[in-house]
């Protein structure tokens, strides 16, 4: 699949963030039936054998949609692989996959040629979430199609570079698929993110505050009454930077002003993630951009609206 016919099936320039233990196949489903790519963790399937049955939900929920639907196709969906050497459910991720011809993965926390080379042997395209220039040279060279641009204020693992330095440097070098992370959460920050030089979007925090979402209702009200001030940065819970909820560090009872420093120790990926799943149940990950969020609704319901904000910015940038 290549850039343009990705873009060919998007009613909007997005891609729906895989966030860990919230995205499921129902948002995924919902994301690519309203216009724009849905995406999950692999390791959000538990256990294992969870995964070959959500992607047999997915693609048979698309390819019914496409049959009642011919005017209106949905768009692809794609799926988060860990890369890091402690995801001992790496080998076992990748074999579904390539038994259901996953259209994207999305790489996180490592680049390896080998996942590169096997989502192309089934014509699917890869992407790799990058926190800075130097990282996102390394996933080019070891082969992936793409490349996400994870800036500051984005939620859970995100970096500490501004937007337009971080696509600046990439856009120097790189003419292949750019995404931008961090804090989008409207219409005209898709808009911005496209003008800034990214071909598309990647928004999460706003579907944690969702219906479809699998998050509790005290997160998703907690997401809808904070704003930006109230995220705290990180690396305690994981190992590696992210972004947090300040309210739910409390109810951990823990200062968010005297966090300890993490270690890399602390990571741990796969069938044993116990205490990553843990972090992120009880420490909740968001990023900067929620302070514009006003109500829990439904997903396609929020697409709607990211579709008429963009509408809207875009006529009024042309006006002027």
């Amino acid at each position: 699949m290549s850039l343009p016919s990705l873009l060919e099936r998007l009613r909007l320039p997005v891609i729906g963030a895989p966030m860990f233990i919230i995205s499921n196949p129902k948002l995924v489903i919902t994301q690519c039936t309203s216009g724009i790519v849905g995406s999950f963790p692999a390791l959000n399937a538990r256990p294992a054998e969870l995964l070959d049955e959500w992607l047999h939900e997915v693609t048979e929920a698309l390819v019914a949609w496409d049959r009642d639907h011919p005017d209106r196709p949905a768009a692809p969906y794609a799926v988060n692989q860990i890369v890091h050497r402690s995801n001992d459910r790496f080998e076992h991720d990748m074999e579904v996959c390539a038994k259901w011809k996953v259209p994207i993965v999305i790489t996180s926390l490592g680049a390896r040629v080998e996942l590169n080379e096997a989502v192309h042997s089934w014509g699917g395209i890869t992407l790799h979430d990058v926190i800075d220039d130097r990282f996102a040279r390394k996933a080019v060279e070891k082969g992936a199609d793409g490349v996400i641009a994870v800036a500051a204020g984005a939620g859970g693992h995100a970096g500490r570079w501004s937007p337009f330095a971080l696509l600046q440097e990439i856009r120097m070098w790189f003419e292949g698929p750019l995404i931008l992370s961090g804090a989008i959460a409207n219409g005209g920050s898709i808009l911005a993110a496209r003008a800034a030089g990214a071909d598309l979007a990647y928004v999460g925090s706003p579907f944690i505050a969702t219906e479809e979402a699998n998050a509790p209702d005290a997160y998703k009200q907690a997401v809808v009454a904070s704003g930006a001030a109230d995220i705290v940065y990180s690396d305690l819970f994981t190992g590696v930077h992210g972004n947090y909820l300040r309210s739910s560090i409390v109810n951990a009872g823990l200062d968010p002003d005297k966090l300890a420093a993490g270690s890399l120790e602390t990571m741990k990926f796969g069938s044993d993630a116990s205490a990553k799943a843990k972090a992120w149940r009880d420490i909740w990950g968001s990023g900067q951009g929620i302070g514009i969020l006003d109500q829990v609704r439904p997903a396609a319901e929020y697409i709607d609206l990211l579709a008429e904000q963009y509408a809207t910015a875009k006529a009024r940038i042309c006006a002027s």
